[in-house]
């Protein structure tokens, strides 16, 4: 029997997210945010609060990287999540974390993540919601450790995922089966 729980945000999975971005003073800030994704083929959309430091990042540079958070680096990507980069002003630096500096983009590439996409601000919407940042993908950075033959193996990328559930943090499991392949027997 199911049962009514009411209006809540419940997907899952949900990747966790890392956005980087540089400050004024060139200083790394990077935020873990559960509110954003891919949008289509080349776009990611960040729903964030203007308040956050990352978001007047942004507005500033026109340019963020968004990194999939990994299993060994859980600690790391909470804390991006707890700490307030406008109240902590060496937050990157407390991470113990390294980062480069796109050559595509004006932002930071945390090298630490095994996967990053470099984006440039496509559109700032401004809704009944909240805000929200279209980002258009200029180029997807992965770590040689998680490719198999030139593609990204979901296992070796040991991907966080967020539960809204109960507030966890999740690896994923092995695959059970193909797209565009496990439902054909009902094409017949």
């Amino acid at each position: 029997m199911l049962k009514d729980l009411g209006i809540k945000p419940f997907v899952f999975p949900m990747p966790v997210l890392m956005i980087a971005t540089y400050g004024r003073d060139d200083k790394i800030d990077v935020m873990n945010m559960a509110w954003g994704g891919i949008c289509d083929e080349d776009q990611v959309a960040l729903n964030i609060s203007e308040s956050h430091k990352t978001t007047q990042n942004i507005k500033e540079r026109g340019a963020f990287t968004l990194s999939i958070a990994d299993i060994p680096h859980m600690a790391e990507a909470d804390y991006f999540g707890i700490a307030s980069g406008n109240n902590t002003d060496d937050k990157f630096e407390r991470s113990g974390l390294h980062a480069e500096k796109s050559t595509r983009v004006n932002a930071p590439i945390i090298t630490d993540f095994p996967l990053t996409l470099e984006c440039k601000v496509k559109e700032f919407q401004y809704t009944e919601t909240g805000f929200r940042v279209l980002g258009k993908i200029v180029n997807v950075l992965a770590d040689e450790k998680v490719l198999d033959n030139g593609k990204v193996d979901p296992l070796k990328l040991n991907a966080l995922v967020f539960d809204q559930f109960q507030n966890g943090y999740y690896s994923i499991g092995k695959k059970v089966g193909q797209a565009w392949n496990a439902g054909k027997k009902f094409l017949k």
